[in-house]
């Protein structure tokens, strides 16, 4: 034990909260939470001398901390939903975690706008939004949209509208074809528009039936008003409606507003299967995986998927189904009860409907994780297959796991950018991707380009502090392959004996023939044209082309909508607005006189000075 660790230990106060255990490296390892920290921090370090011992996934992490961070909340509550935070924002190493667990989608209604968006999206700011979510997958956020645009029709673009203005003279194509209600052109008022968004809201949150409701009774008002064509329009809304919760019917839990959760585990990962019931329909059933689950048991598991899972979730029902009883299901309860704003009931179902519905949720959560641990194992199969034959092809003493790949992209030798794509372990590792601006190359000169990202790339990597999170971000690869031929090899190799990287290995692709070159070897390496390894190593050429292709364009857009007015000094954005709202153009203010640039408001006599004499230079 540290004498960092058994300082914090000392301290430790006795209150609720969350702690953090932290390596050497300062790298998050696990992160839990405790009505009492100081009871709880201390059982890890007491197994055996009265303490309980801890599970042994988590007793692995205790011989790795050097350091204990906590912060204290008001209630156990709080302390729960911190903790799912922490954990989504450090992908600690030993705890639970649900798969992918940052880039799940919502659907957002932009409430702050006085004419709401809604818009798909997978970050949640407190930016007085309504999210709904979250949604396993993209396609389920395309389902739940494309549904609702069909039925209500809403704005999509991202002028600023605002009450009583007329944002556009004529609308666009969607106003045309009855899919936007043209708020822009004040077709309609911010009431009647919003009072829409209120029904895809509550559509959204499952109470199909209540809009329903609303509908037909303002398509009586209609036809008793005699505008037909607008009670027609309701009409069909409220049959593709009804069609909706005909499909969704569950008959055994009419009018009831629960959850359901299946389970299912194999090894170190689990499945979740979510039927989402409200009003006796089914408004969505998601399948959600879990990972890192170690030799814990099948409750922690489950704990951690209600704990994460209903932390940012748009719809809390008042009573949620579980295949087993929690050891901290009072505390859960509590939790849920803080974020519905009123009660909410944890329930093992024993028999009937709900056991019933309990098992084919389970059934489904099984064959989702054999379908997902039978796609990983032989794509797990082919990617070690593919690393031992290039590893056998290039003479390696072991599969490269860490493999990086460069690429430079031109135009005539114009705008030259460099990329950097990374693999581990036959993935991409999209995270550890770098671009580079090429600024010591003049004209087309590939060999040139390709020893300064080189530099670098690898000089970053040699001046890092070792055991540093810049070492970290920029670590060795197992192998370097440039997309190119003898050349691009020859130069690259020369800077990294410069920088005394002889033992990195190094290889290069040509396009044509996509032969390997080795340095210091005159024969290509070929691999056959169905080998694993070729497949390999074309994806990662293909990669780091698209990559450098990508970053190039944007370079080249930037500096092709650049006008004299972007690099004249003291000139920001604001007074740019200014110039070109009394000169109109760049061409027009460089026949302007002091005097009349002087008398822009925000310009000044002195800054008029500067600025001719920047455009007489």
């Amino acid at each position: 034990m540290t004498p960092q660790l058994e300082l914090a230990l000392r301290n430790v106060p006795d209150h609720p909260g969350v702690y953090l255990m932290k390596d050497a490296q300062g790298r998050v390892l696990y992160v839990g939470k405790a009505q009492s920290l100081r009871n709880r921090t201390r059982q890890y370090w007491q197994a055996g001398r009265g303490g309980t011992t801890p599970p042994l996934r988590i007793e692995s992490a205790i011989d790795k901390v050097t350091d204990l961070e906590w912060t204290l909340t008001d209630t156990v509550s709080e302390a729960l939903l911190l903790e799912a935070n922490l954990v989504k924002r450090h992908q600690p190493r030993f705890n639970v975690r649900l798969k992918d667990d940052k880039s799940y989608p919502f659907i957002k209604v932009t409430l702050a706008d006085d004419f709401p968006r809604i818009e798909r999206t997978r970050k949640l700011p407190a930016d007085g939004s309504r999210y709904f979510g979250p949604y396993a997958s993209a396609s389920s956020v395309d389902e739940a949209m494309n549904l609702i645009r069909r039925l209500f029709p809403f704005r999509t673009c991202t002028i600023d509208i605002k009450d009583g203005q007329r944002a556009l003279d004529r609308p666009c194509l969607l106003y045309h074809i009855k899919r936007c209600q043209g708020p822009c052109i004040e077709a309609i008022d911010k009431e009647a528009y919003r009072a829409d968004i209120e029904q895809v809201m509550l559509f959204l949150e499952g109470r199909q039936e209540q809009v329903a409701r609303a509908l037909r009774k303002e398509m009586a008002v209609a036809s008793d008003e005699m505008r037909y064509e607008r009670a027609a329009a309701l009409r069909d809304k409220v049959r593709a409606i009804e069609r909706t919760m005909e499909d969704q019917k569950m008959a055994g839990f009419a009018r009831r507003q629960l959850d359901v959760l299946g389970f299912s585990r194999a090894g170190n990962q689990a499945a979740v299967q979510l039927f989402a019931i409200r009003d006796g329909k089914t408004v969505s059933r998601d399948v959600f995986q879990l990972e890192n689950l170690g030799d814990g048991p099948d409750v922690e598991a489950l704990s951690a998927f209600v704990r994460q899972y209903y932390a940012t979730a748009g719809s809390i029902p008042p009573k949620v189904l579980l295949p087993m009883t929690l050891p901290d299901a009072d505390e859960l309860e509590v939790f849920l009860r803080e974020r519905r704003g009123s009660g909410v009931t944890l329930t093992v179902p024993r028999r009937g409907d709900g056991r019933a519905l309990m098992d084919l949720a389970a059934r489904n959560a099984a064959e989702t994780l054999a379908r997902e641990q039978a796609k990983w194992l032989a794509d797990q199969g082919r990617t070690l297959a593919a690393l031992e034959e290039l590893a056998n092809a290039l003479g390696l003493a072991a599969p490269p796991m860490r493999i990086e790949c460069f690429d430079i992209s031109t135009i005539q030798g114009a705008f030259t950018v460099g990329s950097m794509v990374v693999f581990e372990e036959g993935r991409p590792r999209s995270g550890d991707y770098r671009r580079f601006r090429v600024k010591t190359v003049e004209g087309t000169d590939d060999f040139a380009s390709h020893r300064e990202v080189f530099r670098r790339r690898f000089r970053r990597a040699l001046s890092s502090e070792e055991g540093s999170a810049e070492e970290l971000r920029w670590r060795m690869p197992d192998l370097v392959i440039i997309d190119g031929g003898k050349g691009q090899v020859s130069a690259a190799r020369g800077v990294l004996d410069d920088l005394g990287l002889h033992d990195l290995p190094l290889a290069g692709i040509a396009k044509e023939r996509e032969e390997l070159f080795l340095p210091g070897r005159s024969d290509p390496i070929v691999l056959p044209a169905t080998s694993q390894a070729l497949y390999l190593v074309q994806r990662l050429r293909d990669e780091a082309h698209r990559f450098a292709i990508t970053y190039h364009r944007q370079v080249r857009a930037k500096a092709q909508t650049r006008s004299a007015l972007d690099d004249l000094p003291g000139v920001g954005p604001a007074r740019k607005r200014a110039l070109l709202r009394v000169f109109g153009s760049s061409k027009a203010l460089k026949s302007a006189t002091v005097e009349e640039m002087a008398a822009v408001p925000g310009i000044g006599r002195g800054l008029a000075e500067r600025i001719r004499e920047h455009l007489d230079s």
